[in-house]
């Protein structure tokens, strides 16, 4: 007999806050049974009250607040709780740092049972705001007024953002300009339930070390009302504005971006640099979205793979080649691959650029270790940084087969890293995991860890 009580919707009782969820959201445990509590901190007591009741957990809400964490804080943002873009503001900076090292604790003890790991404490930032390079921000008409935003969270209700926090200040001045000038020219706007309208989406993407800006008008259709005076203002707004591009999507999808770009004034792409590389970035290219964090995960990736200058290293998921020329400076040979060929012929160009000999294919990491190891080529290093999913079951296997000697895995979801290593430490051991903050106020967090071929 199932001696555990059920728990029923509505139901109210007091719970003690143990830890943090990987979305933010506070765990509780009442009589076995997992309670997730948005909004709850660990260490809270409070009285909850059941709003959903799932298989192996029920959701609930703050009914009272008994006790209040002593890291709790009012967040500075006015939109906070409606927008759901971040989810820890309510949480001092610092003690952020430990509940996300924690995160990856959690993952570990689930998958790794009994394995002592080392984890690092997180590695934070100085100024943990407006880091946040692009903003992507949906248009809708309001009356007569353009706003831009997010979808509130669980909704179809645009939030007019006029100031957000996390973001670079220049995306947020050139971003609240753009609305006025379309305002101002009575722009026909894209209406999500008609899907009549034009402009869809502002993107606005700034270098932070070199100051160039970058704006994309993303529109249902090619041909713009009004484009000579909607350009001559838009080239008003700031000097800095280097590239104005706009983006085709007619498709009725959540996806940002459709096939076609074309630029409408300045250059294609806008400059930016990190430590010592140099890239150009078009519109739909990707790149770090905090560029000052990322030369702190890219130097942690550096520092586990101990180079000497006698390595050859592969790069996997190579994306447009940032890891595997940060590492250049240290190895013998540089290989890289991904399965988007644009990101390759990028990553050639930009390995060219930094005047760096490296050899990059596309295709998968799987198809090029096999057919590298049968010709008698086995990195010293292997990093790896995937995407939120973990690597492939085909590539887990091939990376056990081949056994490169040291394996930096970069990853952004502590559950897929804890059961990836899980595979792993049949062959490797694991070192340490070093946590990263990489987006402050958010639940996210990135890790980089060092696994050794077993002696």
């Amino acid at each position: 007999m199932n001696e555990t009580p059920i728990i029923e919707e509505g139901m109210k009782f007091p719970l003690t806050i143990k830890r943090l969820g990987i979305n933010g959201e506070g765990i509780g445990y009442y009589k076995r049974n997992v309670v997730f509590v948005p909004g709850a901190l660990p260490g809270e007591e409070i009285t909850a009250q059941i709003t959903t009741v799932k298989r192996n957990f029920a959701e609930a809400r703050i009914l009272k607040m008994r006790t209040a964490s002593p890291h709790r804080q009012t967040p500075p943002c006015p939109i906070y709780d409606a927008c759901g873009g971040c989810q820890l503001q309510h949480l001092e900076y610092s003690q952020q740092l430990v509940e996300k090292r924690d995160l990856v604790m959690q993952a570990l003890e689930r998958y790794l049972k009994g394995v002592n790991v080392k984890v690092e404490d997180t590695i934070g930032m100085e100024d943990p705001w407006r880091y946040r390079n692009k903003s992507q921000f949906q248009t809708r008409l309001k009356g007569t007024k353009v706003i831009a935003g997010l979808f509130a969270e669980g909704s179809h209700q645009l939030l007019d953002i006029e100031q957000c926090i996390v973001q670079h200040p220049d995306t947020t001045v050139i971003t609240n300009a753009v609305k006025r000038i379309l305002e101002e020219l009575k722009m026909p706007i894209y209406d999500g339930k008609t899907m009549k309208g034009i402009i869809r989406t502002i993107v606005v993407r700034t270098g932070v070390q070199t100051g160039e800006i970058q704006l994309v008008l993303v529109t249902t259709r090619a041909k713009l009302p009004q484009k000579e005076l909607l350009l001559e203002k838009l080239q008003k707004i700031d000097t800095n504005l280097v590239s104005i591009v706009q983006n085709i999507n007619k498709e009725k999808t959540s996806l940002i971006f459709g096939d076609e770009t074309i630029t409408l004034y300045g250059k294609d792409t806008i400059h930016e640099e990190l430590g010592e590389l140099a890239f150009d970035l078009s519109a739909r290219a990707f790149f770090q979205l905090n560029p000052s964090q990322t030369v702190a995960l890219y130097n942690e990736i550096k520092r586990a793979a101990q180079l000497t200058g006698n390595e050859s290293i592969v790069d996997a998921y190579c994306g447009v080649g940032t890891i595997g020329l940060w590492l250049a400076d240290g190895a013998k040979e540089i290989r890289g691959m991904d399965v988007i060929h644009e990101s390759v012929v990028d990553a050639k160009a930009n390995a060219k650029k930094q005047g760096v000999t490296a050899k990059y294919v596309t295709g998968t990491a799987e198809k090029w270790l096999e057919l590298w190891a049968s010709e008698g080529f086995v990195p010293d290093v292997l990093t790896v940084d995937p995407p939120r999913t973990g690597l492939a079951d085909s590539l887990l296997k091939t990376i056990l087969k081949v056994q490169p000697k040291r394996f930096v895995y970069t990853s952004c979801n502590p559950s897929t890293l804890a059961k990836d290593l899980q595979q792993l430490s049949k062959v490797y051991d694991i070192k340490y995991i070093q946590p990263v903050d990489m987006f402050p106020q958010t639940a996210q967090v990135e890790a980089v860890t060092l696994l050794e071929r077993k002696k």
